[in-house]
């Protein structure tokens, strides 16, 4: 059973970016394809992106394409989601989260097994 803590949350400007981590303990990252989410007050969690095992396929929400970047490194257990040009709809708590030997990327959160207790990015504009 893995473990998944995220950081690097905060307020930013529009246009700013920032870069969150999901630290994995417990288990090997590499047994687990990867994801996050976001989630605003009163709306339901939204699917940002997913990267699977090895790291090779990513798949992104058509509202971060071109601006988010998801990535892995298997060998420390971590995953990184880097936001460039952030915008105030972006504004959530974001949330990581695992599917065991996930062999298909998926947007739906029931498919994923463990998550994070997520971190908060604020956009001011």
């Amino acid at each position: 059973q893995v473990q998944l803590v995220e950081s690097g949350g905060g307020l930013v400007q529009a246009g700013g970016s920032l870069r969150l981590s999901c630290a994995a303990s417990g288990d090997t990252l590499s047994n687990y394809a990867m994801g996050w989410f976001r989630q605003a007050p009163g709306k339901e969690r939204e699917f940002v992106a997913a990267i699977s095992r090895s790291g090779s396929v990513r798949n992104y929400a058509d509202s971060v394409k071109g601006r988010f970047t998801i990535s892995r490194d298997n060998a420390n257990n971590i995953m990184y989601l880097q936001m460039n040009s952030l915008k105030p709809e972006d504004t959530a708590v974001y949330l990581c989260a695992a599917d065991w030997r996930g062999m298909v990327l998926t947007p739906r959160p029931d498919e994923y097994d463990y998550w994070g207790q997520g971190t908060q990015v604020t956009v001011s504009s």
